[in-house]
């Protein structure tokens, strides 16, 4: 899970090209879940010095906003490379503003499995992670 966070934060920061498959974007999420909720753990144990729950709540979230909008490209460009996976242009996202439907419709696209083989935005992401699978084994 980690080297999925790791590899959408630090090597695709912005880049809005290429392909994501499923796992890189439900381990994104994933990792974003965890962290939102130790940060709130952490601002809500820090508060107990204070003697006012309240003020490590509002520590906390203070700390997740900023998270959260720095993290706010990668998570755009995740997004983006996963309708890219699926065959979809990343502007297709913006049906996500539909009120109801549009919500539903991108998390079933989100949860569908990606094109096979090379599509207009670049190759398959799981032949290559296979391809990287298969020479680790057989160099082991």
């Amino acid at each position: 899970m980690i080297e999925w966070y790791k590899k959408v934060v630090f090597e695709n920061y912005a880049n809005f090209n290429g392909r994501a498959r499923r796992s890189e974007y439900w381990y994104f999420v994933l990792a974003q879940i965890l962290i939102i909720f130790g940060v709130i753990a952490i601002g809500s144990f820090i508060g107990t010095f204070f003697n006012s729950s309240e003020d490590g709540f509002l520590i906390a979230f203070g700390i997740v906003g900023i998270y959260l909008l720095a993290i706010l490209i990668p998570y755009l460009a995740l997004i983006v490379r996963r309708m890219h996976d699926i065959g979809k242009s990343g502007w297709f996202y913006l049906v996500r503003f539909i009120p109801v439907i549009g919500g539903i419709w991108i998390l079933v696209l989100l949860c569908t499995e990606g094109n096979y083989g090379e599509n207009n935005y670049g190759l398959d992401p799981k032949e290559e992670f296979d391809e990287i699978n298969e020479i680790g084994s057989k160099e082991a």
